[in-house]
C-alpha cells in the first residue's frame, strides 16, 4: 500500500479487514428494517405504546445498546438507540447488518445554517461534505457523497402522502462541534450546505461500502445562521421529536 502525505487519504479497498463484524456477530431471527434514532425520550414514549421485545444487544466498552424488535401497527420493524459521532454510526451499522439488518432509516435533529428556517423544519440529506474522519476507511477520499436515491424517494413518497412539507438539503458532517468557526460556516453555506450534524456522510460511506439501504430525516435545531448561536431549545420539543421517530418508522417499513 502506498503511503500518502497524510494518513486519512490512504484508502484501501480491501473489504477483508483483520477484525470483520461477522467475527463478532452472526445472524439472528431480527426485522432487516431498523430505525436509527438519537432521541432517547422519543423511544421511551413508544416502548409505553407498543409492543416490544429486545431481539439483541450490542456491546460497547462504554455503553451497552439493546436492539428492540417493534410490533408496529402490524409489521415488525427494528430499533435502537443511537450515541452520537460519526465512528458511533459506521460501527452500529457494521454490526446491526452482521446480524441481518440492511435498510436503514436514522432520525435525529441538525444545527441549520441559515438563519430563516424555523426551528422542526423537516430535512432530507440528498449529500453531505465529507469533514469528518470516519468516512474515509468506507470510499475513497472526495469531498462529497451522495444519498442512496432510492432511500430518499421512499421519504420524500411517505412525507407527502401525509402532506408533511419537507426541504431536501446537503449537509455538513463535521467531528468537531466547538470548532465550528465562522469562516468556516461561511465556507459550508457558499458550497451549498443548510445543516450541520456529525453523522450523515459517515452513514452513507458505510451503508455504499456494505451495499445496504440507508435514508435520514433531520430537524432543524440551533441556529448557526445568525450573527450569534441561537440554541432554540431544541432539545426539549417533545413533540417534534416523538412525531419525527414515528414518521421514520413509517419511511423505513417502505424501503
Amino acid at each position: 500500500m502506498l503511503k500518502k502525505e497524510f494518513p486519512i487519504l490512504e484508502f484501501d479497498e480491501d473489504k477483508d479487514a483483520f477484525i470483520n463484524p461477522n467475527l463478532i456477530h452472526k445472524k439472528i431471527d431480527i426485522s432487516e428494517n431498523v430505525v436509527l434514532c438519537f432521541f432517547g425520550d422519543a423511544i421511551d414514549k413508544l416502548k409505553k405504546e407498543y409492543t416490544y421485545r429486545i431481539a439483541y444487544t450490542l456491546k460497547f466498552e462504554s455503553y451497552s445498546y439493546p436492539i428492540y424488535e417493534f410490533d408496529y401497527n402490524g409489521n415488525k420493524i427494528s430499533l435502537v438507540h443511537m450515541s452520537v459521532g460519526a465512528p458511533v454510526a459506521a460501527g452500529m451499522m457494521d454490526e446491526l447488518n452482521a446480524i441481518g439488518c440492511n435498510k436503514f432509516i436514522a432520525c435525529g435533529g441538525c444545527g441549520v445554517l441559515v438563519d430563516n428556517l424555523p426551528v422542526g423544519n423537516l430535512l432530507i440529506p440528498t449529500s453531505a461534505i465529507r469533514d469528518e474522519g470516519t468516512s474515509y476507511h468506507y470510499l475513497k477520499p472526495a469531498r462529497e457523497i451522495e444519498a442512496n436515491p432510492y432511500a430518499v424517494e421512499c421519504i420524500k413518497k411517505t412525507l407527502s402522502k401525509k402532506n408533511i412539507n419537507f426541504i431536501e438539503v446537503k449537509t455538513w458532517t463535521t467531528d468537531a462541534f466547538f470548532r465550528e468557526t465562522k469562516a468556516k460556516i461561511e465556507l459550508r453555506k457558499s458550497e451549498g450546505c443548510i445543516s450541520v450534524e456529525m453523522e450523515a456522510s459517515a452513514f452513507m460511506a458505510t451503508a455504499q461500502f456494505r451495499n445496504v439501504i440507508f435514508g435520514q430525516i433531520l430537524y432543524a435545531g440551533d441556529n448557526l445562521g445568525g450573527e450569534n448561536w441561537d440554541k432554540r431549545e431544541w432539545h426539549t420539543r417533545t413533540d417534534i421529536r416523538e412525531a419525527v421517530l414515528k414518521l421514520s418508522l413509517e419511511c423505513c417499513l417502505s424501503l
